[in-house]
């Protein structure tokens, strides 16, 4: 069987077929749509069946997306593990190699998601990125704030709440007195501080400040009209495809409607492209690495993974311990006095992503009574007996 190794770049792409006996002749093509077509014509009259290439960034998508649709058996594989020797690097011989590496059957391929999932993924990075814009844009609105010697960020507890961006709004709008501005902060608020709220919403404002403001408010507004388009998008294809996996998902402490949608579109929403648990902690990036020599274990750091189902775990991780009566919330405490608070949520991470691997493999819902909570009645009931214990053995030795 022929086999085929590509070599893509920005602007060209080096294309090696393998017979299994010496390497083909290495044809260049340019990443233009017309040229991939060409390759293509040109790999079916060769025989060609698997195709092989690095995951280059982004260039490889395109590629990826044409000739899956030729009907080719693709495979994308980490460039890290498919390193060529020494003094032996060249686009030419990086393509022959790949070939000879597939047809030995000694290639690793990634994780490439169904184009739903793909689909998914791009509202769901979209969605990510507009939240971190969004970030940014709501702390600028707090620096021009203080600026203005206007400290409403020192006395509410979220910036990003529904006070800060009326008070901001009004601002931008013209309203400086500190009564006027008031009557947008939430009674709790005014209640919690009295008259040192009011005193924080007197400041000195410029017009170039007032014109900062406006553009930001324009801004936060558009970026947060397009994230709740990307949810809509994210919500329908969830709903027509995958409405058990959102619902399974929503029963696990610290994952919500957003973050299950989210889950889905980075790892698939089906768990069989993992062997078992512990593969999808390694491809998250949570599992600590295998670095053992001599019996010593030199370093016990995470793996490099997915960063986007990695951070979304860690997120997941966040929620969970801050859950009344979750056992990560114990679980957490009792780590962060060995670990540190950091560490402690890393393996609090990785055990959401075990427990929502498992929960999508065998299609059940969160069973908390698998986890047992932390019993402040049951450990003092344990001391008690061993107490009783060693008076006993002591009276045996006197």
């Amino acid at each position: 069987m022929k086999v085929c190794g590509l070599d893509v770049h920005k602007d060209s792409i080096f294309c090696a077929v393998h017979n299994g006996k010496k390497p083909g002749e290495v044809k260049e093509y340019s990443t233009l749509t017309a040229s991939i077509v060409d390759m293509a014509d040109y790999l079916h009259s060769q025989g060609v069946e698997r195709i092989a290439m690095e995951s280059t960034g982004i260039y490889w998508i395109p590629v990826w997306n044409i000739l899956e649709e030729r009907g080719f058996e693709l495979m994308l594989v980490n460039p890290f593990l498919i390193k060529q020797m020494p003094g032996r690097k060249s686009d030419v011989k990086d393509a022959q190699w790949i070939a000879l590496l597939l047809h030995k059957g000694m290639l690793r391929s990634s994780l490439v998601p169904c184009q739903k999932i793909r689909e998914l993924r791009v509202y769901g990075r979209k969605y990510r990125k507009l939240q971190g814009r969004t970030t940014s844009v709501v702390q600028e609105m707090d620096r021009v704030l203080v600026m203005c010697n206007i400290r409403l960020g020192s006395f509410v507890s979220d910036i990003t709440g529904k006070s800060f961006q009326r008070v901001v709004a009004s601002i931008a709008g013209g309203i400086d007195a500190p009564e006027e501005l008031l009557v947008h902060v939430h009674p709790r608020i005014r209640n919690r501080h009295g008259d040192t709220i009011r005193e924080a919403l007197q400041g000195y404002i410029c017009q170039h400040h007032r014109f900062t403001l406006s553009l930001l408010v324009e801004e936060y507004n558009l970026l947060e009209a397009q994230s709740e388009q990307c949810l809509k998008m994210m919500k329908a294809l969830c709903l027509a495809d995958y409405p058990g996996e959102m619902e399974l998902l929503k029963t696990h402490p610290g994952v919500n409607e957003v973050a299950a949608m989210l889950f889905i579109a980075e790892s698939g929403g089906d768990m069989k492209a993992f062997e078992n648990s512990g593969k999808f902690s390694g491809w998250t990036g949570l599992r600590p690495r295998n670095d053992e020599s001599a019996g010593k274990y030199k370093s016990t750091a995470t793996t490099k993974g997915n960063k986007f189902v990695r951070t979304l775990l860690v997120q997941m991780a966040w929620a969970a311990i801050r859950t009344k009566g979750s056992h990560y919330k114990e679980k957490f405490a009792r780590l962060a006095i060995r670990k540190s608070r950091k560490k402690a949520l890393i393996a609090i991470a990785r055990k959401i992503g075990t427990v929502l691997w498992n929960m999508l493999d065998k299609q059940q819902k969160y069973r908390p009574e698998l986890l047992p909570v932390y019993d402040p009645v049951k450990l003092t009931s344990k001391i008690a007996y061993h107490d009783r214990e060693m008076q006993r053995l002591q009276s045996m030795l006197s």
